[in-house]
C-alpha cells in the first residue's frame, strides 16, 4: 500500500545565541517560500540546547526580526501548535526516551573518556594520518564494565555507533548523490554529560516528531548528513528531503562575517533599510527574475520560486546592491506622506526619541542646538570622520587607541544583556587591560561614537545606539586608523585575559 503524500512541512530552527543573523533570515525565507509555494506549512523551532550561550533576549530578537521581514510561521514557541514544545530546552524528556532506545538496541553506547584522553586520541590519529575522530574504545564495553565505571561515579556522554565500513549515500536536491565512507564518519556524541542532547540527536528526533518533510539548511551541515541519516535508519523512520543551501559570502568570497560586514538583521532595521527591500535583496540569491525586473515583492517570489534556480556558487552580500534596491523602494513605492510615515516608524517615534530627549535636555540652551547634538542618533557611520579627527586631543597613543577600539568592540559583542551597566563595565575593563586612564580612553571613544568633542553622555549614547550601530562605528574607526591583523587581534584580546 502506497503511503499518502504528506503536506509539505519545512522548519526554521535558529539558535538564540546572538544577534538575528541575515543568514538566518536567508534560510528562513527559503523555507517559508518553499512551504507557501507548495501549499504547505512552515514552523519555527528554537534550538537552545547550548544553555551556556542561549538567552531569552536573543530568542526575542530573532523572532522580532523575522516578523519585521514579514516571514511568518504556522507553529512556534510564541503561537503554539500541536507539536510543541517548540524550544528544545523544554523537550529533554523526549530526547532521553529516544536515546535510551538506541542504548537498549546497541546502536549507541556510553563513553567515559576524559577530555585529556580525547585530545591524546586526536593527536595520535593525526600523527598516524588517520581521520581525527573517536576511535571506538568504549563502543563495546560489557554491561559489567559499564556498571563498574558508573558505580565509580565517572561522567560519560552517549555516542552513536557508526559502521566501520561501507558508504552512506546522501541525496541532495541541488547536488545529487554525495557519498561518504563510514570509515571517516565520527561516532557523534548524542547526549552530553549534563544530560542535554547535542544538535544531532535533537534535530533528527524533532524533525521526525514534527512531521518535517523537507530540511533546507546551510551547506555547512552536509558533513553531518550521514550521521543524521544513520539515526533515521536506526529509528526506522523515513528521512526528509535534504537541500543544503550555499553560504552567503563577503565581497572577497569568504563566508559572511560580522567582522567584515554588518550581519545582523537588527542593524539593517536600525540603519533605515525597509524590510521589503531586504527580503527582495535576499530573494535575488535564490531566484532568476527577468532582465530588468530585480525589484519584486514576497508574493511574486512565492509564485515564481523554484529551488533549482539556486546557484551552488554562493552569493555575495553586496551592500551597494541593497542600497540601490532600498533607494528604489523609498522613491518608487510611496508618496511623501507614506515616506514620512516610514521615517516615523524608523526613528521619529516616542520609544526612540524620548531617551534622546532625556540625554540632550540638560545640555542645550536653545532648541536649535538639538540637531547638531543629536545627529549621531540618525546616522550609521559618522559622516566625514577622518583619522586626523579621531586623534584630535587624544592623550593615549595611536596603538593604544586602536587596541581600545578593538577591545571595546570585543567586549560589547560578548555582552549577554545590552544595558548601560554592561557598556560601562566593558569600557572600564578595556582601559584597565591597556593600563590607561578611563578618562583618556573616553576621549577616543567619544570621537568614534559621536564625531564630536562634547555632547550627550557617552555611556547613555552607546546604550541607546545599540550593539549593531556601535559595531559599525568602531569598525569604521579601526578602518581609519588601521585594523588589526589576525595575529594582532588575538594578541590584543589576550590583554583582557591577562588583566590584573
Amino acid at each position: 500500500m502506497t503511503e499518502a503524500p504528506k503536506t509539505v512541512r519545512t522548519r526554521v530552527a535558529p539558535s538564540p545565541t546572538g544577534d538575528p543573523h541575515v543568514g538566518t533570515a536567508y534560510i528562513a525565507l527559503i523555507n517559508y517560500v518553499f512551504a507557501r509555494k507548495h501549499g504547505g506549512e512552515c514552523l519555527l523551532r528554537i534550538e537552545d540546547t547550548d544553555q551556556s550561550r542561549s538567552t531569552p533576549e536573543s530568542e526575542k530578537a530573532i523572532l522580532k526580526a523575522l516578523k519585521w521581514l514579514g516571514l511568518e510561521w504556522d507553529e512556534g514557541p510564541d503561537i503554539g501548535g500541536p507539536n510543541g514544545p517548540y524550544r528544545q530546552s523544554e523537550r529533554s524528556a523526549i530526547y532521553t526516551e529516544y536515546c535510551d532506545k538506541l542504548l537498549a538496541e546497541g546502536k549507541a553506547f556510553k563513553c567515559f573518556c576524559t577530555a585529556e584522553e580525547l585530545a591524546e586520541m586526536r593527536k595520535a590519529r593525526i600523527a598516524a594520518k588517520l581521520p581525527p575522530k573517536y576511535d571506538g574504545r568504549h563502543a563495546n564495553l560489557t554491561p559489567e564494565e559499564v556498571a563498574e565505571k558508573e558505580a565509580a561515579g565517572l561522567p560519560y556522554v552517549i555516542r552513536m555507533k557508526v559502521p566501520e565500513s561501507g558508504v552512506c549515500k546522501v541525496e541532495d536536491t541541488l547536488r545529487g548523490t554525495i557519498e561518504f565512507d563510514y570509515a571517516g564518519v565520527d561516532m557523534q556524541v548524542l547526549m552530553k554529560s549534563d544530560g542535554l542532547p547535542t544538535y544531532h540527536l535533537a534535530n533528527v528526533v524533532d524533525d521526525h516528531l514534527m512531521g518535517i518533510t523537507h530540511v533546507m539548511r546551510g551547506e555547512e551541515w552536509i558533513s553531518s548528513a550521514p550521521k543524521h541519516l544513520l539515526l533515521y535508519e536506526y529509528f526506522g523512520w523515513k528521512a526528509p528531503v535534504l537541500t543544503h543551501l550555499p553560504l552567503l559570502l563577503n565581497p572577497d568570497k569568504s563566508k559572511l562575517s560580522k567582522r567584515k560586514n554588518p550581519t545582523s538583521v537588527t542593524y539593517y532595521q536600525r540603519a533605515g533599510y525597509l524590510p521589503e527591500a531586504l527580503v527582495n535583496f535576499l530573494a535575488l540569491f535564490v531566484t532568476k527574475p527577468a532582465e530588468g525586473e530585480e525589484k519584486f515583492l514576497l508574493d511574486w517570489l512565492v509564485k515564481n520560486f523554484d529551488v533549482q534556480d539556486i546557484s551552488l556558487g554562493g552569493s555575495v552580500f553586496d551592500v551597494a546592491k541593497l542600497d540601490w534596491l532600498n533607494g528604489r523602494y523609498l522613491r518608487e513605492d510611496m508618496d511623501a506622506a507614506q515616506f514620512l510615515g516610514r521615517v516615523r516608524e524608523w526613528a521619529l517615534n516616542d520609544d526612540y526619541l524620548l531617551p534622546i530627549a532625556e540625554m540632550a535636555q540638560s545640555r542645550i540652551v536653545r532648541l536649535g542646538d538639538l540637531g547638531g547634538m543629536t545627529a549621531l542618533f540618525f546616522q550609521n557611520r559618522i559622516e566625514g570622520l577622518t583619522a586626523e579627527r579621531l586623534r584630535d586631543g587624544v592623550k593615549i597613543d595611536e596603538l593604544q587607541q586602536r587596541q581600545a577600539y578593538h577591545l571595546v568592540l570585543t567586549q560589547l559583542d560578548g555582552l549577554a544583556v545590552w544595558n548601560k551597566e554592561g557598556v560601562d563595565a566593558s569600557l572600564r575593563r578595556a582601559a584597565e587591560a591597556l593600563g590607561v586612564k578611563l578618562k583618556d580612553m573616553i576621549r577616543a571613544m567619544y570621537l568614534a561614537v559621536t564625531g564630536a568633542d562634547k555632547g550627550v553622555p557617552l555611556f547613555d549614547a552607546i546604550t541607546h545606539l545599540g550593539r549593531d550601530i556601535m559595531r559599525e562605528r568602531l569598525r569604521h574607526a579601526l578602518e581609519l586608523l588601521g585594523p588589526p591583523s589576525k595575529k594582532e587581534a588575538a594578541k590584543w584580546v589576550d590583554l583582557l585575559s591577562s588583566e590584573g
